[in-house]
């Protein structure tokens, strides 16, 4: 999961800046929901469907994608880091048009610091995992590590949930890929440089064994991002050199190798103006025999985003991505696949907090104090913690940006809040700023604030400035925050507020959103309320909606 930057082969800042042609080397292959193929690939017969999509085909940050198809769904899970719950799937039927199902992960109970509870788990917490689906028991398995520590296996019959802990292993399986073999048994790809294959128990609770089957040779570096498939009985391991390049490991041998090696692409110019080379992700084939590679682009501060290819094969057995001009393609023809049973959810538009739940769209930096808020045609936000730093308060609330610019728009009722408490709409990174009422000594004001501030350890360095003010009044404001997170130089984020909903004053300075990777997470819309002084105050937001130009 691009997480061992010490290690790299070269400077991921050297590396985002690379825009060359594909190096020597073929592509991988991922058949249906078990990653097994017994025919062989069809060579581009998606290609000969009538529309076209554009990449990034999600503008928004999913990471380290793990894909797969279950009959005629295509289904995806990304990397959340602290974010909770964790591990979002992604469900499709035409791999273009993507919406967010649910999370493998319900909550983050690995630790208080996953609680903002006297730590914190900023860039810890879930990273590159991999999601597959047995169809023996018609069952869906999330397995990734923790804090390199050990590893953890959800099960779910439907990706909607509920999501379960299946067991606990002591071996830390890094970066992993799993694979469901055509005899239902179950192996496990991972490593970093050093690439091993663990074998799970039949019931996938416990491990049978586990050896190192490829050492990466120093010309190339680090590989890491294990993606596990079997293809016409032979088996796969697809890697990532982060942040360039992709290799492909195969076996005529068993899982356990031995494994030969070939470049996949390096250097390879993406889609993105601005962004890197499309890496880390999974294979996928379609209905009608076509294969297709999903990688994420490098596109901070908005931060990784889903990319799409087709993929053919060479007559030995290598994938190849196709390519347009020497690049990754910013357009190719669409999938060719049936119609879907319905469209999916907008990754944008209005949400009203209708019903008693959260929209899986959403999600808490940290694990939530869940007795805090409510939601009932309105999500209710109770203080939940005192501190003057919004990064130590609990229930901030998070959505994804959408790319390349977007808007948040928030109705917010603060008659309830107490004197002490601030409550708002941020953008929200290790560098963040925010709009937002500020209650103190019975007077309520508007405000922009910029300055939050983390270092490279994720320790608070700055606690926020108050640049620009306004008094308001009757209990009711709309909030806005307008972001350009397109990527290749620092971008601007701005403020504004409304007291009617519909004439907006801007609000302070431009706010330079940070494009530095380290985070590793893009910038976020976050809804938030924290006490100063002391817990009892409350906020209602009746409204958020995401918007584009």
């Amino acid at each position: 999961m691009d997480l061992s930057c010490p290690h790299q082969h070269m400077p991921r800042r050297r590396v985002l800046a690379a825009a060359t042609g594909l190096a020597t080397g073929a592509f991988l292959p991922l058949a249906g929901a078990s990653r097994t193929a017994a025919s062989t690939p069809a060579q581009g017969s998606a290609l000969a469907a009538a529309a076209a999509y554009t990449n990034p085909v999600i503008w928004q940050d999913f990471a380290d994608i793990d894909v797969i198809r279950v009959g005629g769904t295509y289904y995806a899970s990304a990397s959340t880091m602290h974010y909770s719950p964790g591990a979002p799937v992604l469900r499709s039927y035409d791999l273009v048009n993507w919406e967010v199902a649910g999370h493998s992960v319900p909550v983050l109970d690995f630790g208080a610091k996953y609680d903002l509870n006297g730590a914190r788990g900023y860039v810890r917490g879930i990273w590159a995992s991999s999601l597959a689906h047995r169809p023996s028991n018609g069952t869906f398995y999330w397995l990734g590590q923790i804090d390199f520590a050990r590893t953890y296996i959800y099960t779910a019959t439907a990706v909607e949930g509920p999501w379960s802990r299946l067991t606990t292993i002591s071996t830390p399986y890094y970066d992993a890929g799993l694979l469901v073999d055509s005899d239902d048994s179950l192996y496990v790809a991972y490593g970093n440089t050093t690439i091993s294959v663990a074998q799970l128990s039949r019931d996938g609770r416990t491990q049978v064994r586990t050896q190192q089957v490829f050492t990466t040779p120093s010309s190339v570096g680090t590989l890491e991002g294990a993606r596990f498939y079997k293809i016409n009985g032979q088996y796969y391991i697809f890697l990532t050199r982060p942040a360039n390049g992709q290799y492909i490991l195969k076996s005529s041998s068993g899982p356990f190798g031995p494994y030969t090696m070939r470049q996949v692409l390096l250097d390879l110019r993406g889609p993105i103006p601005g962004g890197g080379v499309p890496h880390q992700g999974g294979l996928v084939q379609t209905q009608s025999g076509a294969w297709y590679y999903m990688a994420f682009v490098d596109a901070y501060p908005g931060g990784r985003v889903p990319a799409l290819a087709p993929v053919t094969w060479t007559s030995d057995g290598w994938p190849v991505v196709q390519l347009v001009n020497g690049a990754w393609g910013t357009s190719y023809p669409s999938p060719a696949v049936p119609a879907p049973p319905r469209q999916v959810t907008p990754m944008i538009g209005v949400d009203t907090f209708d019903g008693t739940t959260l929209k899986p769209k959403w999600e808490w930096n940290h694990n939530p104090d869940n007795t805090k808020w409510s939601v009932d045609n309105g999500l209710t936000l109770r203080t939940a913690t005192v501190t003057n730093d919004l990064y130590w308060a609990r229930n901030t609330l998070t959505h994804r940006i959408q790319g390349p610019t977007s808007t948040a728009t928030i109705q917010l009722d603060y008659s309830a809040m107490r004197d002490g408490d601030r409550a708002g709409l941020a953008l929200l990174r290790d560098s963040s700023a925010w709009i937002g009422v500020k209650r103190d000594g019975g007077a309520t004001r508007v405000v922009m604030v910029n300055g939050l501030t983390m270092d490279g350890n994720w320790n608070t360095t700055g606690t926020g400035t108050e640049v620009a003010s306004a008094t308001v009044s009757g209990g009711r404001i709309w909030l806005r925050a307008a972001a350009d997170i397109r990527p290749g130089t620092a971008r601007p984020g701005t403020f504004s507020y409304s007291t009617d909903g519909t004439r907006f004053t801007r609000l302070g300075p431009a706010f330079s959103m940070g494009n530095d990777w380290r985070f590793f997470m893009g910038y976020r819309f976050a809804l938030f309320n924290h006490a100063t002084q002391a817990l009892g105050g409350a906020v209602r937001v009746m409204r958020f909606e995401l918007s584009v130009p």
